[in-house]
C-alpha cells in the first residue's frame, strides 16, 4: 500500500510540475506574439536595427504547440515596364521629356508599362514645381526649370 500512496503522489507532483510548465510556455507564446507584432511595426515604420536570431528562438518546439500566423506581406518590389527591360529614365523623367506640345492623353498613351493615374500625378507634380506648363490643353516643359537647375549643379 506505501508504494501505491508513493506512486499517487508522484504522478501528482509530475502533474503539477507539468501544469507550471504549460502555464510558463502559453506566457512565453503570448510574449513571442507580441514581440513579433512589435518587429513588423518596427519594420514597416523604423529602421530595421535588430539583428539575426536563429530558427529556434523565434519558432516553438512542435507544430502543435505553433500558435496560428497571419498572412505575410511580400516585400515591396520597384515597379517595371511592361516590356521587362529597365528604361534609363523614371517616369517623372519621361513624362517632363515627351511634354514638347501632347496633350495628357498622349503622354500617358507613350509611357508604356506606367498607369495612366501615375503619369496624371507625375504632370501636376510638374505642374506644381513650374516645369510643365499648360497652354492650350497641351502641355510643354519650361525651358528656364531645367537650365537653372543644372547652372546650380
Amino acid at each position: 500500500m506505501a508504494t501505491l500512496d508513493e506512486i499517487t503522489k508522484e504522478k501528482e507532483r509530475v502533474g503539477e510540475a507539468l501544469a507550471r510548465v504549460d502555464a510558463q510556455r502559453e506566457k512565453l507564446v503570448h510574449q513571442l506574439s507580441e514581440l513579433e507584432a512589435a518587429e513588423r511595426v518596427l519594420a514597416r515604420f523604423g529602421n530595421d536595427t535588430r539583428g539575426t536570431r536563429a530558427a529556434s528562438a523565434r519558432t516553438p518546439a512542435t507544430k502543435a504547440a505553433a500558435p496560428p500566423r497571419g498572412r505575410r506581406r511580400r516585400p515591396a518590389t520597384a515597379a517595371k515596364p511592361a516590356g521587362g527591360k529597365h528604361g534609363s529614365l523614371n517616369l517623372s523623367d519621361r513624362v517632363l521629356s515627351l511634354a514638347n506640345g501632347k496633350t495628357q492623353s498622349e503622354i500617358a498613351a507613350a509611357c508604356k508599362g506606367a498607369r495612366p493615374n501615375h503619369v496624371g500625378a507625375a504632370i501636376a507634380r510638374h505642374k506644381r514645381a513650374g516645369r510643365i506648363e499648360e497652354r492650350d490643353a497641351k502641355l510643354y516643359a519650361t525651358q528656364s526649370a531645367g537650365t537653372e537647375q543644372h547652372a546650380a549643379v
